[in-house]
């Protein structure tokens, strides 16, 4: 496999919305999910991938057609207004995991293929 197939073959990845097992929450919507993503919801405390992530732009583009850059400067607003906080950033899709399946008020986004029961798909994004 080539190098560019490898990076199309990431790229590619299907992204998912997850929460704690625990949490009622039920499908959603990519409208819905944003809700909480680009600060206009606090039902559910968002938590990120890294900025240098490819995942992390992947999400932001399929969920809210927004660059990651025009999502930390709507978070930046927020914080400066004082009506947010800026989500917690884990350092991979293994770390997401980890803190959503230990906190029922946490919402983040993975790559379908880490996935287990530790957390609850709430919306796929294709």
């Amino acid at each position: 496999m080539t190098l560019t197939a490898a990076t199309a073959t990431v790229m590619a990845a299907e992204v998912v919305v997850v929460v704690n097992p625990k949490n009622a929450a039920p499908q959603m919507s990519s409208e819905q999910a944003a809700q909480y993503f680009l600060g206009k919801s606090t039902a559910l405390t968002p938590v990120d991938q890294p900025e240098s992530s490819s995942i992390r732009g992947e999400f932001y583009k399929k969920l809210a057609d927004k660059e990651a850059s025009q999502v930390k400067a709507i978070w930046s607003k927020l914080v400066f207004t004082g009506k947010g906080t800026l989500p917690k950033e884990y350092g991979s899709s293994a770390d997401v995991k980890k803190a959503v399946a230990a906190d029922p008020n946490l919402i983040g986004y993975i790559e379908k293929s880490a996935v287990d029961s530790s957390v609850k798909v709430v919306a796929t994004l294709p």
